[in-house]
Formats: structure tokens, C-alpha cells, sequence
């Protein structure tokens, strides 16, 4: 069994995460009944199972400011016209780089674009990559990218 705090187990966070918010987001089921019943039938791992309902509660509680955040980066294309898969690897993405500070931001995107190939089409990958890579740009040149995201977590909201 890997180490504790192993890549492993956030990856398995991510891929159940995401098939979590993918079947809200399709059938809109509450997203915590999407995930109690695919982390029983995945046989999560406790650190893992942690993590993806951080990652969860994270995208649900940010989720406007993520979907703005998409927009903003993927102009072609309006939030609900994307595909769902797409759509919910940049947001948990997103969150993990802006707000949820528990992975490094190279790494997200790593696992981002992972993700994209695994459940994505063909063209996913290059998307989701040239769309966090925008991210990034920006919040090297300018700052952060969700500026109300970051003040909230920085403690700077009342």
C-alpha cells in the first residue's frame, strides 16, 4: 500500500471527485449522494475519500466563482455549453490552484490534464490545458486569478 501522504491518493481523490460532480452536474442528484454511492462502489481509501469531499464541498461552495473564472479564460464557449467532463475538471482544477491551496499548482494542472485524457475526448486535454495555462499567466502577471476567492480564504472578507 503507498505511503500515507502518496500521490496516489489524491489522484484517486481527483478521478472520484470528479465522476461525483460529473453525475450531479448531468442528472442533478445532490452531489453528496453521487458520492457517497461511488466512493462504496470504488472502495476509497479514508485519506482519499477525505480529500475528494474537500474537493467536492470546495467546487459546490465556489462554484459561480469557478464558472466565472472559466469564462472568463475559455471566451469560445459559454460555462453550460462546455462539456460536463471538461467543465468539472477545470473547476475542481480551479479550486485546487485558486482556493483549495492543497496541491502545487503545476501538479493540479498535471492531474487536470490526467484527468481530461482519461475521461475527456480527444480534444480535452489540449483545452483544459491552454485554459489553466491562461490561468496561470494571468495570476503570474497580475495576481490572483480569483481575486474574491483569495480574499475570502486570506481572511481580507467580511
Amino acid at each position: 500500500m503507498p505511503k500515507e501522504n502518496s500521490v496516489y491518493f489524491r489522484k484517486k481523490a481527483r478521478s472520484v471527485a470528479l465522476q461525483a460532480l460529473y453525475e450531479a452536474d448531468v442528472t442533478n442528484h445532490p452531489v453528496d449522494a453521487s458520492f457517497k454511492w461511488i466512493k462504496e462502489e470504488a472502495v476509497l481509501p479514508k485519506l482519499s475519500g477525505s480529500y475528494a469531499q474537500e474537493l467536492i464541498r470546495g467546487v459546490v461552495d465556489w462554484k459561480d466563482v469557478l464558472d466565472s473564472c472559466i469564462h472568463k479564460y475559455a471566451t469560445a464557449w459559454p460555462v453550460q455549453q462546455l462539456p460536463v467532463v471538461d467543465r468539472n475538471i477545470l473547476r475542481l482544477a480551479l479550486f485546487e490552484i485558486c482556493i483549495g491551496k492543497g496541491s502545487p499548482n503545476k501538479v493540479a494542472i498535471n492531474e487536470a490534464v490526467e484527468l481530461a485524457k482519461t475521461f475527456g475526448s480527444e480534444s480535452s486535454p489540449r483545452f483544459v490545458n491552454g485554459v489553466l495555462g491562461s490561468v496561470m499567466d494571468e495570476m503570474i502577471q497580475s495576481g490572483p486569478a480569483l481575486p474574491e476567492a483569495t480574499m475570502v480564504v486570506m481572511g481580507e472578507s467580511g
